[in-house]
């Protein structure tokens, strides 16, 4: 099948032949019939499957007829990430060059007062973070209540973040009568449950097996002592000629002093996390992409949805605490049809991390050994806890009593709570 058996128009064919594009993706050849037919639909997509396009080549040719009266957005495009915003953005007006649609989008990190301007200017397409967007209908700066398409994209990631109370409250604002689609890469209880309440009889799409990893990706791990991993890492790089590698570390902290270790050795190196503004995050990303930049070092929340083409390395660092973590970091590479490899530096502490990413796989992944990085055997392994691995002999976890029984944090209320969990979605958005 080709683009021009879907039923797409004309001015959508031709930015699509203008991207090089001629055989849908299987995510797009479902997709598109549904989505022009008016169809709600959930579909289950690994990054990399070409989904964005999916959605977004029919949204446009189904918002061509303009209305009268003010430009009121008619479609809402909800990302967890502000990189997936931006991203999906680009998409949009990639294949809507020849349409006369406006386009914008809405996330937080940046002055909200330019994101006004653009709104009482009048705008058709909207993408956004919750958080942002949530602030802004609260203002009464922008009105959801002639959305006639509502895509969520990546719900599984935005559950994870923490977003279904503010997702709820904008389905609020829209008007009863839109038409909903909702990408997810996995369909866990409360997606479904999510999906029960959001869609209307949706055609059901599922193109990638759960927690599957793209077959183009060569999968190693390279057991290696924690002090030596940076020292291994940068003589892979070289050795190797990577030109374009992204690094996955645990913590922003992290990413940081890994990227001015790698600098420090001569390969050129930024960081992209939710600790940096959004213009030094956008800067980084676009550095990467145009080979300015070597290595990216990344955190999982700033990297979820980065769309780069043809990149060949993904490096795990460290590996995550949760496994579904590892599918979606190396879904990053072996996008579109490409080969790539992803590799992953483990050291004793991260065996069972390890041991959890292979469970999940139902598979075990390669291991290789480096001639002069062979692992200590003296070394014990010091076990990692989730938001933090304790060294040994360091302060004892806060909220634990020498003798490990629960005792109260001190001067932490509940308002101060709920304000520190805020801050956590709102970093995101």
């Amino acid at each position: 099948m080709k683009f021009n058996e879907l039923g797409l128009s004309a001015e959508l064919l031709r930015a699509v032949k203008e991207q090089g594009y001629e055989t849908p993706t299987p995510i797009q050849r479902e997709a598109i019939p549904h989505i022009l037919a008016g169809h709600d639909i959930l579909a289950g997509a690994q990054t990399g499957t070409g989904k964005t396009a999916g959605f977004t080549l029919p949204l446009l040719q189904l918002l061509k007829n303009h209305e009268s009266g003010p430009r009121l957005p008619r479609a809402l495009i909800l990302t967890p990430t502000r990189e997936l915003a931006a991203q999906v953005n680009e998409s949009v007006q990639t294949y809507g060059k020849y349409c006369p649609v406006r386009t914008m989008e809405i996330y937080g990190g940046v002055s909200a007062r330019p994101q006004i301007t653009k709104i009482r200017r009048g705008v058709d397409v909207v993408i956004a973070t919750p958080g942002r967007l949530l602030d802004h209908v609260r203002q009464g700066n922008i009105d959801l209540s002639r959305v006639e398409m509502f895509v969520l994209d990546e719900a599984d990631r935005m559950l994870d973040m923490g977003f279904i109370r503010d997702i709820k409250q904008i389905i609020k604002e829209l008007r009863t009568d839109r038409q909903n689609l909702l990408f997810s890469a996995t369909f866990s209880k409360e997606i479904r449950d999510l999906a029960n309440n959001l869609l209307n009889n949706p055609a059901e799409i599922q193109v990638a097996t759960r927690n599957t990893t793209a077959d183009r990706v060569e999968q190693l791990a390279y057991p290696v002592d924690k002090a030596r991993k940076r020292e291994l890492l940068a003589e892979m790089i070289g050795r190797g000629n990577w030109q374009q590698v992204l690094v996955f570390t645990r913590t922003k902290h992290g990413a940081n002093r890994l990227a001015k270790q790698l600098n420090q050795d001569g390969i050129t190196t930024d960081a992209i996390h939710g600790g940096k503004g959004q213009g030094a995050r956008t800067r980084a990303l676009r550095d990467f992409k145009a080979g300015k930049v070597r290595v990216l070092v990344a955190t999982d929340i700033a990297a979820r949805g980065l769309d780069i083409e043809r990149l060949p390395h993904v490096v795990n660092y460290e590996l995550p605490h949760v496994p579904e973590d590892y599918v979606h970091r190396i879904g990053r590479t072996a996008r579109a049809g490409q080969d790539g490899t992803a590799v992953s530096l483990v050291c004793i502490d991260e065996k069972k991390l390890l041991q959890d990413i292979e469970k999940l796989l139902k598979r075990d992944i390669r291991k290789e050994y480096v001639p002069g990085y062979e692992v200590d055997t003296r070394i014990k392994a010091d076990p990692i806890q989730k938001g933090r691995q304790r060294r040994q002999g360091g302060p004892r976890p806060a909220g634990k009593s020498p003798g490990g029984a629960r005792r109260p944090a001190k001067n932490v209320g509940k308002n101060q709570r709920k304000r520190f969990s805020k801050s956590r979605r709102s970093s995101a958005s």
